[in-house]
């Protein structure tokens, strides 16, 4: 019986769905399996009610990896242009050698498999690409569609399915145009169910504003159709939704549940330097606070999490993120203007993956 997994999470300026299954094959050898598990990292804590926390406690100062990246960009046939960097003509390499380490233990490096469970990615760009340097001569088939596309790993039986859902409520088709309904999921929901792991994440959209941009034309909030409304309490709103279906439709027998969090962007004066923006920057911040302090986001996604019955980790990626004011495309992303708000790969995605990978293995 396959093993799958639903990845839901920002990549490029939409949220998406993945879906994981594999047949009972590894990607790993017994020996990656071994030094994998001997390496193990114990991420998992507690939170209050059924919500647990994935620690992630900053060292002083980022790690420098010689033997980073995890894949050649030029290599992998899954990236989209503007996340590769290198081929629209970023200058340094660094960027791609900064390594994340947690004070009082080790992150596991292998990146294929853990037995009777698979390794996930936060970015399913990243993730098909550190799959397929595992595995570079497994024969693939990509599809590109819309709103499901896929990767499969064909001599393995492991397919990533994504799923575009850009808010994780309903955006609906009504008399006055669309409308993002606050208090409904359906559209895809029927997808998630029966998974064995289950990966949210969600923010970027709900700070679009215009109407092409956010994707609708009225928010629906209860009984009121409004043009607008603050956008952290329509994102609260839509957050608790998403609470609820998974405290009433996930078997916690069957099925872990993920939770990203908030992936910060660096358009502001908030790292105490003349620049205002990402553009020319070419180191992350040192030590492990980040100066302009949290994300009102982050805040509003662990008061959710901690409310809930169902257990959900959170994967706290936001503050090592905030440091990584180096990793955005800025100029290389080939769709011109500076991109502070998506990241370089390889870069930091696959640290998230890296975290993610830790917290399976617990």
């Amino acid at each position: 019986m396959g093993f799958k997994l639903i990845y839901l999470f920002l990549l490029l300026p939409l949220l998406t769905l993945t879906i994981l299954s594999r047949a009972d094959h590894a990607l790993a050898s017994d020996k990656k399996l071994h030094e994998s598990h001997r390496n193990r990292t114990v991420l998992a804590g507690a939170g209050r009610g059924g919500s647990k926390r994935v620690i992630v406690t900053c060292s002083k100062e980022m790690g420098f990896d010689a033997s980073y990246p995890f894949y050649d960009s030029s290599a992998c046939p899954f990236i989209d242009g503007e996340f590769d960097c290198l081929k629209f003509g970023r200058p340094d390499r660094q960027f791609l050698k900064y390594s994340w380490q947690p004070d009082s233990c080790t992150i596991p490096r292998e990146t294929s498999y853990v037995r009777g469970r698979l390794t996930e990615s936060k970015h399913v760009e990243s993730l098909g690409c550190m799959i397929h340097a595992s595995v570079p001569d497994t024969k693939t088939t990509f599809l590109k569609r819309t709103p499901v596309s896929s990767l499969t790993f064909q001599e393995y039986g492991v397919t990533i399915y994504l799923y575009r859902t850009p808010y994780l409520v309903d955006i609906s088709k009504e008399s006055v145009g669309r409308v993002l309904n606050l208090g409904t999921i359906e559209g895809g929901a029927d997808v998630w169910k029966d998974m064995d792991i289950l990966v949210f994440n969600s923010w970027h959209w709900w700070l679009h504003k215009g109407v092409e941009l956010q994707g609708w034309d009225y928010i629906r909030n209860g009984s009121s159709l409004i043009r607008d409304m603050d956008r952290l309490d329509a994102f609260s709103k839509g957050l608790a939704t998403w609470a609820q279906w998974v405290d009433q439709n996930v078997n916690i027998s069957q099925t872990r549940v993920f939770f990203q969090g908030i992936s910060p962007t660096h358009y502001g004066k908030e790292w105490n330097e003349p620049k205002n923006s990402c553009n020319g920057q070419m180191q992350p911040l040192s030590g492990s606070t980040y100066p302009g302090g949290s994300l009102p986001a982050a805040s509003i996604v662990s008061r959710v999490l901690s409310s809930m019955r169902t257990p959900v980790y959170l994967l706290d990626i936001t503050t090592l993120s905030q440091l990584r004011k180096d990793a955005h495309p800025s100029t290389y992303g080939g769709g011109g203007g500076t991109d502070c708000s998506h990241w370089c790969l390889p870069g930091l995605p696959d640290t998230w993956n890296q975290l993610l990978y830790a917290a399976l293995s617990v």
